[in-house]
């Protein structure tokens, strides 16, 4: 009888006790940075995150004896990516919802919202300082927001013309690119949500004409819009005014087949995902390119039709022990890959380790 107890305190205590760490996939642990030596690393792939067993991890020894393997829940589809305050939103189309993953408490799970909040078709999304969610679904044509609980709040959008592919908050504002009506639409931040501005003008003629916005980022001074019919960045003032092109259609550096998710770093260096290179390119203020990094699958840190990246500086500590010591992370970048086995690749921005970076280091620990 003894025995007995002994061993389902045992099972017990296997049973409610787990790993709460984020757990790279097989073959993860192979350094892969961009560019390859003899030049200067400047990205460093950290890990990929395809399920729920990436995020929670599997059952080990005893507990895997008596529970069986538990099941795991891919991502299924995914485009929009989001980063904020410790959680990873992810939006796929296949499920009609989102994959959330708590970094914090190494959770992952299924936003499948239903009755008001029912999704169709969720492209991006965006989460504000208050943690509500702002979802652009292309089939409902409306932008969708939940609270910071996750229950629908409100959704709006236009009658006519009108099929949001991407949603961005900036300066108390919502900016929303608009593939049907070939515009960016600006919306006010509060209860209303009432249409304050769109542009460019609808005119094939006029300058900075958008064929096909599909994707969006919005700085302190300008708004950048991927123009997937056009295959350029065009970006704009905040007011509307264009300013310039980025890229050209074709083959070679610094051109785009299929450009999709876009963001700009901190220093005005702009990264663009393009389905059809299958990488991620970048170029710096002016135009000109850096380097690019990704390329055609075969193994870790490649891509496979990769869809929207975000950038991020506020949730490094999660990914820092990643890092090769001989290198500083300065920023995260996700990219999202809609195919292949890898659904959600996760990036670092690094520079080389110096004595003065490595004290600060040590120092915030």
């Amino acid at each position: 009888m003894k025995f007995r107890i002994i061993l389902f305190t045992l099972a017990i205590s296997l049973f409610v006790s787990c790993s709460r760490s984020l757990h790279p996939a097989g073959g993860q642990n192979k350094l892969v940075i961009y560019p390859s030596p003899p030049d200067t690393a400047r990205i460093q792939f950290l890990m990929t995150i395809s399920n729920s067993v990436d995020v929670e991890g599997g059952r080990r020894g005893f507990k895997k004896f008596i529970l069986g393997k538990e099941e795991e829940i891919p991502i299924g589809k995914p485009y929009g990516v989001n980063i904020f305050n410790g959680k990873i939103y992810i939006c796929d189309g296949l499920k009609h919802g989102l994959e959330i993953i708590d970094l914090k408490k190494n959770t992952f799970r299924d936003f499948i919202p239903t009755a008001k909040g029912e999704l169709k078709n969720p492209i991006n999304c965006f989460v504000d300082k208050n943690e509500y969610l702002y979802v652009a679904d292309g089939d409902r044509k409306q932008i969708v927001v939940f609270d910071e609980k996750g229950e629908y709040f409100a959704s709006f959008g236009e009658k006519e013309n009108f099929k949001p592919t991407d949603v961005f908050i900036r300066d108390n504002k919502i900016w929303v690119s608009n593939l049907a009506g070939h515009q960016i639409n600006v919306y006010s931040n509060d209860a209303e949500y009432k249409l304050l501005n769109k542009f460019p003008e609808v005119n094939l003629d006029s300058t900075g004409y958008l064929f096909s916005p599909t994707n969006i980022f919005v700085t302190d001074n300008n708004v950048y819009v991927t123009d997937f019919g056009d295959f350029k960045v065009k970006i704009y003032t905040k007011e509307g005014q264009f300013v310039k092109t980025v890229g050209t259609y074709g083959e070679g550096l610094g051109q785009f087949a299929r450009p999709k998710g876009i963001a700009v770093d901190l220093e005005s260096n702009l990264y663009v995902v393009d389905a059809g290179f299958e990488n991620v390119q970048i170029f710096d203020k002016n135009g000109k390119l850096l380097m690019f990094f990704g390329g055609n699958y075969k193994g870790p840190g490649d891509m496979w039709l990769p869809a929207k990246l975000t950038i991020d500086y506020d949730n490094l500590q999660y990914f820092e022990k990643y890092v090769d010591p001989s290198y500083h992370l300065k920023y995260l970048i996700l990219v999202t890959n809609q195919f292949g086995p890898d659904k959600l690749n996760i990036y670092g921005h690094v520079e080389p380790m110096t004595p003065e970076l490595k004290e600060n280091k040590q120092q915030k620990k």
